[in-house]
């Protein structure tokens, strides 16, 4: 597998653990990084060794938003890849990678070591569940820039926060911390910051035990779930479990 310039890649147990590797920017965001999260999210995906992944951040900071003189150079016109690869706003991690996340079949996991925002924020929302170290400083400051929430956080944050927060969290664009991150359901789940990157991989694994079919299978019946009402949910679990003993050989 390549090597990558941004990010940190490994996999141990069944668990593939993806770094934002930008530390002395606090893993700001720029369109290589992007890339480079995309690729290996779409290299894994069929790779029967990785049953979950674990998407973290180096040093300090887990992503402290876009990296603002990649944004001003983009805003110029220009671009920092120096003319190669896409520019910021046209790359797959920001219009294809957070919708093949909500359709992965395996667990995603966001770990979020330290300060998420803006861009750190919504590359979280299509995660499966998120677990935050206490303390660490969130925020959607989008409006504070000038410019809205993209990765599709307009359709995932009302569903996890609720219309009336959602609104107040990117109309105001305050900075607020993990413990009120997780009593509003943005994350599952705040621990001390020594702990989190053990209690992200002891929910990996609980996951990666379970069958792979299976957790595809139950992730793609929650979302169609979510969607539909109670009488076409249940036509769909039977459905489900239905192609699942199939496959078994029942």
């Amino acid at each position: 597998m390549a090597e990558f310039e941004h990010i940190l890649f490994e996999v141990n147990d069944g668990i593939a653990t993806i770094t934002l590797n930008r530390p002395e920017k606090l893993n700001a965001y720029i369109t290589p990084m992007g890339e480079e999260v995309t690729r290996i999210v779409r290299e894994v995906r069929d790779d029967d060794e990785v049953r979950a992944i674990i998407l973290t951040g180096a040093g300090r900071g887990f992503c402290a938003g876009v990296d603002l003189d990649h944004l001003k150079l983009h805003q110029a016109g220009g671009n920092a890849a120096g003319g190669a690869g896409p520019r910021l706003g046209e790359e797959d991690f920001l219009k294809k990678l957070p919708l093949e996340m909500l359709e992965y079949p395996k667990p995603i996991i966001g770990a979020v070591n330290g300060a998420a925002i803006g861009v750190g924020v919504t590359m979280l929302l299509p995660c499966d569940v998120r677990i935050a170290a206490a303390g660490v400083k969130m925020g959607l400051t989008f409006t504070k820039l000038g410019i809205l929430p993209g990765l599709g956080s307009t359709h995932l944050l009302p569903k996890l926060v609720g219309r009336a927060k959602a609104l107040e969290l990117v109309l105001t664009a305050r900075v607020f911390v993990s413990e009120e991150a997780e009593r509003i359901g943005l994350v599952n789940k705040v621990v001390p910051g020594d702990e989190l990157l053990n209690e992200a991989r002891e929910w990996a694994s609980l996951m990666a035990e379970k069958r792979p079919d299976v957790l595809a299978a139950a992730k793609q019946a929650l979302d169609f779930g979510e969607a539909h009402g109670m009488q076409e949910s249940m036509r769909n679990e039977e459905r489900s479990s239905a192609e699942l003993r199939r496959l078994r050989g029942q």
